[in-house]
């Protein structure tokens, strides 16, 4: 956070289904950040992969956080209003020479690793080989699929660090050579949608958050939004990341592997699972506002140690 600039938090699920105990640590740590230093709090519903969301699910996620007493300062964002501010990003990206579109499917990326003598890794995303760089061809004639950010021309142009370095408040100093490790990753989908990582750059940006705090399952994401960031000449905001909740087998709490939603019959149960995997105390009243209030006690002390 930069000197004098005010605390601005955020909170953003996608609506793919309701909250579940995972989601819970990540709302209650974000929100006690925001409390604990004296910021605004933000919620912003990532519904930018339409196919995935289901009807309703943002509203129903919306009762769930004012069920546990967790309610934003400001009105709600939804991405899927924010089409005209993605594609002015997308235009600034392509007039400095950073976009270029893509023609490639993943078994084109995945035949061009395999021309190249690289085995395949099973459970590994193949970084872009740049295959439809401007300097390698381009397109060749080929239909455009998506467009991509031109990372190593981004890192050569801002000077950039390889690798790239950042420090997050909870694990510590980071480092990651994005180009060799992620390569040209996309902005805009093949199927027309606006990419994760340009929309939540340019939202973070627009809406002037200062600290992001979500779960350690989305830490990898953090090299690839510097670099997006630097492109655009945004700030880059602090990180924490939480711990995540793992089921018996050891996985971690996700829509996708079929975690319950929330039950929130008991409110305040459901804050203190969730405070105790932050390794806060247990509750200090027989209420959800009071024990808030503690746990944001705690959560400053606590804060202490994973630095200003």
């Amino acid at each position: 956070m930069r000197p004098g600039t005010a605390y601005r938090g955020r909170f953003a699920p996608s609506p793919t289904g309701l909250l579940h105990a995972g989601s819970l640590v990540a709302a209650l740590a974000s929100w006690l950040d925001a409390r604990a230093h004296g910021g605004a709090w933000l919620v912003r519903i990532e519904d930018v992969d339409r196919p995935r969301c289901v009807a309703g699910a943002d509203a129903a996620i919306l009762e769930q956080l004012r069920a546990c007493g967790l309610t934003p300062d400001e009105p709600v964002w939804w991405q899927s209003r924010r089409d005209a501010a993605y594609a002015h990003a997308l235009r600034r990206l392509v007039d400095a020479g950073w976009a270029y579109p893509c023609a490639c499917t993943r078994q084109d990326i995945e035949a061009a690793w395999l021309a190249r003598g690289v085995p395949r890794e099973r459970h590994s995303a193949r970084p872009y080989p740049g295959t439809c760089r401007p300097e390698h061809g381009g397109l060749r004639g080929r239909a455009p699929r998506a467009w991509r950010l031109h990372v190593g021309r981004v890192i050569a142009d801002r000077g950039l660090p390889v690798p790239l370095t950042w420090r997050d408040r909870r694990l510590g100093p980071q480092a990651q050579d994005v180009e060799a490790a992620v390569g040209d990753f996309v902005l805009k989908r093949a199927d027309g949608l606006w990419a994760y990582q340009l929309a939540v750059v340019v939202d973070d940006a627009a809406q002037g958050i200062t600290d992001v705090v979500r779960g350690e399952d989305l830490a990898d994401n953090t090299p690839r939004q510097i670099v997006l960031q630097q492109a655009l000449g945004v700030p880059t905001p602090r990180y924490l990341h939480t711990p995540l909740v793992r089921d018996a087998r050891g996985e971690k709490l996700s829509k996708q592997n079929g975690a319950q939603a929330l039950d929130l019959r008991d409110p305040l149960a459901a804050l203190a699972a969730a405070a105790a995997v932050l390794g806060l105390p247990g509750p200090a009243a027989p209420t959800a506002p009071r024990s808030l209030q503690g746990w944001i006690h705690a959560w400053r002390e606590r804060s202490l140690q994973f630095g200003p």
